[in-house]
């Protein structure tokens, strides 16, 4: 596993400390915050983060940011997809941002742990294959058109192995894609985007290639310009 470092790293995560009260039953649930914090869980798993957080400088008093892991395509496949999104935008506009499939989504970190736990789960995943099965439109900003990739072990797996080194629980069950446009559409545009896909690029469903490389991006979903979006480490998996 190679990585390499697009800007500096903070220093320490504190660890937090989770106070059960065995003296009051039941307990009350409430809703989960809209950008989870890594949290403890009682289930035992490994935790590579605890170690990363042994290792940093206690001083550390670094904000934590929201990031994101991404699963980038091999760069031939970007260009093709970036000539779709291209095209996609000229006729409904909304922000650029590179082709990728969301491994671990949007997580508050510092940025120095972020980064160990990128390269420490990026140890564990082996190249595998991603495979477009169709064209589909979401229901809000960021799944507004995209391709939805084969939820095949290999491309699950992957992403349940990295959600459980950064201690990211999904809101809603995994759905692997790419997408190709972010905005705020009606359905009749989103429809007339879906179909302009195929009208683009007509052998995309079936496209099928080699993910290698993870990235985290710091992703501030507030900010749907994506201006303060950045690349923040590229890793790439190692074959045996």
């Amino acid at each position: 596993m190679r990585c390499a470092s697009i800007s500096r790293a903070a220093m320490l995560l504190h660890p937090g400390e989770v106070v059960y009260s065995l003296l009051r039953s039941p307990l009350r649930h409430h809703s989960p915050p809209p950008i989870p914090r890594a949290r403890l869980r009682l289930r035992p798993r490994p935790r590579p983060h605890r170690t990363v957080a042994a290792r940093m400088d206690p001083a550390d008093q670094s904000p934590e940011e929201v990031y994101s892991v991404w699963a980038l395509p091999p760069e031939p496949v970007r260009d093709r997809l970036r000539r779709v999104m291209a095209g996609l935008r000229a006729a409904h506009g909304g922000p650029a941002f590179e082709p990728h499939a969301t491994v671990v989504g949007a997580i508050r970190l510092r940025r120095s742990v972020a980064i160990e736990m990128l390269r420490a789960a990026a140890a564990g995943v082996r190249p595998y294959t991603a495979r477009v099965t169709g064209v589909a439109r979401g229901d809000f900003f960021y799944q507004c058109v995209y391709l939805l990739l084969e939820p095949t072990p290999e491309v699950v797996g992957a992403s349940d192995h990295y959600c459980g080194h950064f201690g990211y629980e999904r809101p809603t069950p995994y759905m692997p894609h790419v997408s190709l446009l972010y905005g705020d559409l009606t359905d009749e545009e989103k429809e007339e985007a879906r179909k302009k896909v195929e009208e683009l690029d007509k052998d995309i469903c079936g496209l099928q290639f080699e993910i290698s490389e993870l990235a985290l991006y710091r992703t501030d979903t507030e900010d749907k310009s994506l201006e303060s979006w950045e690349l923040v480490e590229v890793c790439h998996l190692e074959k045996k």
